[in-house]
Parts: structure tokens; sequence; C-alpha cells
């Protein structure tokens, strides 16, 4: 339970009483907040704790969500433009009331229907959730206790000449190497992946398969795939490189040692034909 109410986060809080508008729901120090009908179940109950997002409602005032928005404070999110004025935009992040990006904090104009990269911060002069496109001022350097093959959150998005852009775990920056990728990727994809090693610029490099991936996890990935295609698929030592990465998410040199290990266990046969599980 939450010791008070925090604005742009999921906070715990417990049933307090019924109201005509909704629940209301407290802290433990007995700040309250409304959740409205629309959000209201029958298995809730006075003196239930509730996993809720808060925010502000379109008179700014707080209130409380079982819907949860696309990126919740401090976190980054890809959006959609759905409004534009002079004063700023609106983009559509997953809650009835859209996001707003003041002018100032965007890089360029904004235009309906574009997709950008925004940070959620709460704006400390009038206390509602904004976007904010100035990212930079938000990413820090990652600290030395992250260890190779840490596991992590990565958001990707830009694409350079060396590969993907992503940010780390909502708060440092990395990248993909574009000649490490064997499964289809672009920008604004959320995925797990794991550290490679930290620069001494204090960014990070990132992989998305665990760094020396035993061969169980290769041959397990190809037998599957074998399993679900009726035990045979049209693939060889001699496939295409392009053809063994978009259909298995391998290498040519992973995919060739994880056949060898697949054959000399017993579990499959390799022909001209391709390869076939062994009966």
């Amino acid at each position: 339970m939450n010791q008070n109410i925090d604005i742009g986060t999921v906070n715990t809080l417990q049933i307090e009483r019924e109201s005509d508008p909704g629940l209301f729901l407290k802290a433990a120090d007995e700040e309250e907040i409304l959740l409205p009908n629309q959000y209201i179940t029958n298995d809730m109950n006075v003196g239930d704790l509730l996993d809720v997002f808060v925010y502000t409602d379109s008179e700014d005032r707080p209130v409380a969500s079982t819907q949860f928005p696309l990126a919740m404070r401090g976190e980054f999110g890809f959006l959609k433009v759905v409004d534009t004025t002079n004063f700023g935009a609106f983009v559509d992040w997953g809650l009835p009331k859209d996001l707003f990006v003041p002018r100032t904090k965007q890089k360029t104009p904004f235009k309906i229907g574009e997709q950008r990269l925004l940070h959620v911060d709460l704006d400390q002069q009038t206390h509602r959730l904004i976007g904010v496109e100035k990212i930079q001022n938000y990413l820090s350097k990652a600290p030395k206790t992250l260890q190779p093959n840490d596991v992590v959150t990565v958001l990707v998005f830009a694409v350079t000449p060396l590969g993907y852009k992503v940010i780390v775990n909502h708060s440092y920056e990395g990248l993909i190497y574009k000649n490490e990728v064997f499964e289809p990727i672009k920008t604004g994809d959320l995925k797990t992946a794991y550290i490679k090693q930290r620069r001494s610029d204090g960014k990070l490099d990132i992989s998305l398969q665990r760094i020396g991936t035993t061969s169980n996890d290769d041959t397990e990935k190809i037998l599957k795939l074998l399993q679900e295609n009726r035990g045979t698929m049209p693939y060889n030592y001699k496939s295409n490189a392009q053809e063994i990465s978009n259909i298995f998410h391998l290498s040519k040199k992973r995919f060739k040692r994880a056949l060898t290990t697949l054959q000399e266990a017993g579990n499959i046969k390799v022909k001209d034909t391709g390869i076939y599980i062994e009966e």
C-alpha cells in the first residue's frame, strides 16, 4: 500500500468507501482519490487493495484508473500525435485523456499521425503529466555495476549505419550492432535484451541474444521449428545466411554448429534436401 498518492505511477491503494461517482481509494497517509465508475468491477469491495494508475483528469484533479498508459512517469514511449495547437500537441498514450506535449518540449513541430519518441514527466509548475521530446536530459551514464548478460528492457528509437540505438531500462543509451541482429526489429520495438559491455563513455553495447549462448538454446530453437513444420525443413549447411537469419534468427555459424550437435546426438538427419527429425 502506498504511503501517499503518487501521480504518474502505479499506486497500491485501499478501497475506502463507495460514492455516486465511483469508489474512493486511500493511501496510508489517509489521502483519498476517486476511481470513476467506468473502472469499477463487481469483485471490488471496501477494504480491498487495488493497483491503479494515477493521473489528472480534464479539470486537473488527480484521478485513479485501472487502465495503464503506454508509458508512465519516468518512462519513454513511441506515441502517436492525435492533435496539434499553437501551444503544443496531444498524443495518444492509451488513456481517455491524451498526453500534452508543450511546444517548448518539442524538437520540431508535431504533425497529426506521426509517432514521436517521448519521455513522460511531471511538470513542476502545473503538476500535470507532460510528454517531452528533448530526451537527452533524462538519459544518464550506465553504472559500472551492470554486468555482461544482465537482462534489460530496450526501446529501439533510431537506426544508424552501425545498428539500432536503444534506450535501456528507461535510463541509459545503448546500441545493438546491425550485424548481430538475426530477428525482425524496427524503431518503436520494446524488447528483452542482454548487456554485452559498458563502454568508456557510459553507453552500452546490447545483444538480443545471451552472450556465450549455449548450443542447447540454438538446438532447442531448431527442434521446435522442425516440430512445427512436421519434422522437416528445406535448410542445411549450404543454406543462404540471410535465409537462416530470417527463419531461425541465428547466424550461419551458430546454425551450423547446432546442426552438428543435433546430428551427433541422433536427433536429426541433414540431407541435400534439408533437415529431418530422426524417427
